[in-house]
């Protein structure tokens, strides 16, 4: 079987090397160049291909025409899109022989669209996983071809849940392979009406709000944690991320004022959080803004409590 792949990220690496591991024929690996403003803490596709001699494309916005028309050449038997930055276009996707599959990080039909993985940790799913289904025009609506469930534990950030998705897309690619490289493919429907979608998250959608409840502002901290943009809130004019966080044990949580306004307060060698429902979080790790990656004093907080002051 002969196939052109588009892919991004750590799931495009792992699916790509599945396909060569399965005995497909790679004609062309398609994927993004690196942007300078974007923290790059995953793996290359661009060099799994090269190690395996495939040609490569780079698409930074839309397929140009260029590209479709040399895919349309090279007339696959299957089109791939793992985790590609970009819709492709009706004619691209009808080049495939036998079909154009797309990989998801979610069990559709919930979680459709954008930063999927990210969406469910912040509404405090407990599940999630990787589909491959058929592309179509719209985005992730086309039929399920193969689903692969994940946990999303209580303390669980996005990146933790990303690195289980990468392990259960290979999964599902890898176990409905066999039936794909015999030209069949397995289809479901994928009901729309009984799922969900998303658009795109913005740094500034981190922003903290004290006043909701506990299990809310957690979710949002453990949904965009490092790598990603972070939480953050403002104290003394200036921004601090949430690296790291934990609901604050019992009898941490009894060392906060019980009149304590919702907001963070230094309490000894900690600081923790008050919330709008009366829970407490304690903030492991904080970062100015401006000096991401790099932990405020720990003992005790000092500059927080000076900027408090």
């Amino acid at each position: 079987m002969k196939a052109v792949v588009f892919a991004y990220h750590n799931v495009g690496v792992r699916c790509l090397k599945t396909l060569l591991a399965r005995g497909v024929q790679v004609q062309l690996v398609v994927t993004h160049p690196d942007s300078p403003t974007e923290t790059l803490w995953f793996d290359r596709v661009a060099d799994v291909a090269a190690e395996a001699g495939i040609p490569v494309a780079l698409v930074d916005e839309a397929v140009e025409e260029a590209i479709i028309d040399r895919v349309v050449a090279l007339a696959p038997d299957y089109l791939f899109s793992f985790y590609f930055r970009r819709m492709l276009p009706a004619r691209l996707l009808a080049a495939a022989r036998i079909a154009a599959l797309n990989m998801h990080g979610s069990l559709l039909p919930k979680y459709r669209g954008r930063v999927p993985v990210n969406w469910a940790v912040l509404h405090g799913e407990t599940q999630t996983g990787a589909t491959l289904h058929v592309m179509e025009a719209k985005p992730d609506a086309g039929d399920i071809v193969a689903q692969q469930a994940v946990p999303i534990l209580p303390d669980d950030t996005a990146r933790d849940v990303f690195d289980k998705l990468t392990v259960a897309a290979e999964i599902a690619l890898w176990e409905v392979l066999p039936q794909l490289l015999r030209g069949d493919v397995p289809r479901q429907p994928n009901d729309l009406a009984a799922g969900s979608y998303f658009g795109g998250r913005k740094p500034e959608d981190g922003r903290i709000d004290w006043a909701r409840t506990a299990e809310s502002v957690y979710n949002l901290i453990r949904a965009v944690a490092p790598p990603y943009p972070g939480a953050f809130f403002e104290a003394g004019g200036h921004r601090f991320i949430v690296a790291s966080a934990r609901r604050a044990a019992p009898a941490l949580a009894a060392q906060i004022a019980k009149d304590a306004a919702p907001g963070p307060h230094v309490v000894g060698a900690h600081i923790l959080a008050k919330t709008g429902d009366g829970g407490v979080l304690h903030l492991v790790e904080l970062w100015a803004a401006d000096r991401p990656g790099v932990p405020l004093d720990s003992a005790p907080f000092s500059e927080l409590a000076r900027l408090q002051s």
